[in-house]
């Protein structure tokens, strides 16, 4: 009920950029598909029971770039700017350390200004930002940003290679 809820407020401009489809359900279908968390971890975060935020991991287990993980994440509109982003990403940090990933990326639209910001603040840099390169759900263009950031993980956490 919180996941749909949360869904339902997100401005349809944003809804243009989410890979999987949001209001049918199944981005929730994807997020709990996997109860152990192997690949991808997701992050909520509730006000007064009110779900306000997501962030998520994706980790590839295997293949040349399983040592970098996927950030993704949406804030409810009424609740941007309170600092939840910059949480979540804390956080998501934090286990993406524990997993061994020494890199992470997330792809974004440009106008994801807030966003770019947010990512900016916990070390996030812009990687490449391609003026009109990628087409929302409607063919409109739109600027293509792929934010990156190191990590150095704890040694105990590197994986032992090939």
């Amino acid at each position: 009920m919180a996941f749909r809820d949360f869904h339902q407020v997100i401005p349809e401009r944003e809804q243009l950029f989410v890979r999987s489809q949001i209001q049918d359900g199944s981005l929730f279908r994807e997020l709990t598909g996997d109860p152990s968390f192997e690949d991808q971890l997701p992050l909520l975060a509730f006000i007064d029971g009110r779900m306000v935020a997501l962030g998520l991991l994706r980790q590839r287990i295997g293949g040349w770039k399983r040592h970098i993980g996927k950030v993704f994440f949406l804030t409810h509109p009424d609740y941007t700017g309170l600092g939840l982003i910059d949480q979540l990403l804390e956080q998501i940090i934090d286990s993406a350390r524990h997993c061994g990933l020494t890199k992470l990326e997330s792809e974004l639209n440009g106008e994801r200004e807030a966003a770019i910001a947010s990512m900016a603040a916990v070390g996030f840099r812009e990687l490449v930002r391609l003026p009109g390169y990628i087409q929302d759900m409607q063919a409109e263009y739109h600027d293509y940003v792929v934010m990156g950031m190191e990590l150095i993980a704890p040694f105990e956490f590197l994986g032992a290679g090939d």
